[in-house]
């Protein structure tokens, strides 16, 4: 029968002093190292190291950077943790001229500030000078121009505030390639249809709409102009249904009805004179 090594407790006490003071230590080191990372956060928090110092802005077009930043609420030196994000973006959606937004730490000390406008949708004249609008209906005169550039509609004629927000919110949804074709828009209600509209296209043609579904129904125009010839001239119907009526045929039709007219009045006259005759 085999021997089995005895190990005597006198040679085994000094290892399991030492593995137990090992094990110590490290419990140590874990409660030093939890105790000096909390110290170091209650620092870094109480310390100018947590403040911010750059508050970045992107997105705006209208608005410049320092009157975002001015709506948001938020500065420089600001604790960048204490900070109440849902506000500053509540803030900054106030302000007509913004959609939406929204407001993001960059450690360590960048405060980013993203915003989306309402889209400029045309522009509105008061006497000599032009006025870019949005989307909303929100006129920015702020930013006045002396001539109309052309880069976007001309908005005309409309005297009733809910008509014109109307006709933006339309134009906030049409794509941008229709947009450019147009050249100027005018409010032409009617007693039977206050929305009514006539637009001048920058291609020479007329278009005859009304502002009720004006972007879904205008999506059909490339489509129309793309059957007509170059140098044609006419209307663009745009309604329940759509279709071009051409200025030469009005015109003809019209020369038609005249021809017609002077020639029942030449049969007439001829009548009464052969009549006066026979008496």
């Amino acid at each position: 029968m085999a021997k089995k090594k005895v190990v005597s407790i006198e040679d085994r006490i000094p290892k399991l002093k030492q593995a137990r003071k090992k094990k110590a230590n490290r419990r140590l080191i874990f409660y030093l190292s939890i105790f000096f990372l909390l110290i170091s956060i209650i620092v870094y928090l109480q310390s100018s190291l947590s403040h911010i110092r750059y508050i970045e802005v992107e997105g705006n077009t209208f608005l410049s950077d320092k009157e975002v930043i001015s709506i948001s609420n938020l500065a420089e030196d600001m604790n960048i943790w204490t900070i109440d994000k849902s506000a500053s973006v509540k803030a900054v959606e106030n302000n007509p001229i913004i959609s939406s937004a929204s407001v993001d730490r960059k450690l360590p000390w960048t405060i980013t500030i993203q915003v989306e406008e309402y889209e400029r949708v045309g522009y509105v004249q008061k006497e000599t000078k032009y006025y870019p609008i949005l989307g909303n209906g929100t006129v920015l005169n702020s930013l006045e121009q002396h001539t109309f550039t052309g880069d976007a509609p001309l908005i005309s004629n409309f005297t009733e505030k809910e008509y014109i927000h109307r006709m933006t919110a339309e134009l906030e949804e049409l794509p941008k390639s229709i947009l450019k074709l147009i050249s100027e828009i005018h409010w032409a209600p009617t007693d039977d249809n206050k929305n009514k509209i006539r637009l001048y296209m920058n291609d020479g043609l007329t278009v005859d709409a009304t502002i009720r579904d004006f972007a879904a129904r205008m999506e059909v125009y490339p489509s129309i102009v793309a059957q007509l010839d170059a140098d044609s001239e006419g209307i663009v119907h745009i309604g329940v249904g759509a279709y071009f009526e051409s200025f030469n045929e009005k015109e003809e039709s019209q020369q038609d009805e005249t021809t017609e007219s002077e020639e029942s009045v030449e049969d007439t006259i001829n009548q009464e004179a052969t009549s006066e005759n026979r008496e």
